[in-house]
């Protein structure tokens, strides 16, 4: 009687277990087929602000962009160096969950003196416990946008929103 080599023996092995457990054509029924993969495009970097924007004195302007058909900026001023007024998103009723806004300052003479951000993240807001804590929906929510440092005094800002996340 001859003897067959472990190597030969356990490659009839494999062959057996691969047609006995069926090929690629036979699955069973309730194994869900894998997902495709899916991928997105990475985030593109905010615009950095124009170098030169003439803005009447005190001037608020709301830059357009993504999301500015989405929203209703009110009350904006210029006040002590900072940005303030109000955002209410308009597409829907849904709860804000992250904002950013970002004010660029400029002088008398339309140059770029600096920028300046304000950020909103409600945190836990899929962990609300039975009360519900405040949150940026219905009305909108107040922002302060403070600059960084500045190389004058700010006569315009102009305002633009690079996040804006709602449900």
């Amino acid at each position: 009687m001859r003897r067959i080599a472990p190597a030969a023996l356990a490659a009839l092995v494999l062959a057996l277990v691969a047609a006995c457990g069926g090929g690629a054509g036979e699955r069973a029924k309730d194994v869900p087929e894998p997902a495709p993969s899916v991928s997105f495009a990475a985030p593109r970097q905010a615009a950095a602000p124009a170098a030169f924007r003439k803005l009447a004195g005190g001037e608020v302007s709301l830059e357009q962009g993504p999301f500015t058909d989405r929203i209703k900026v009110t009350g904006t001023a210029l006040a002590g160096g900072a940005v303030t007024g109000h955002l209410a998103v308009t597409s829907d009723v849904s709860e804000l969950i992250a904002l950013e806004l970002r004010a660029a300052y400029y002088g008398a003479d339309g140059r770029l003196l600096g920028t300046g951000s304000f950020q909103y993240a409600e945190e836990g807001h899929d962990e609300h416990s039975g009360g519900h804590t405040p949150a940026a929906e219905g009305p909108g929510i107040d922002f302060t946008v403070r600059p960084g440092p500045l190389s004058g005094t700010p006569a315009g800002a102009v305002l633009s929103v690079p996040v804006l996340v709602n449900e």
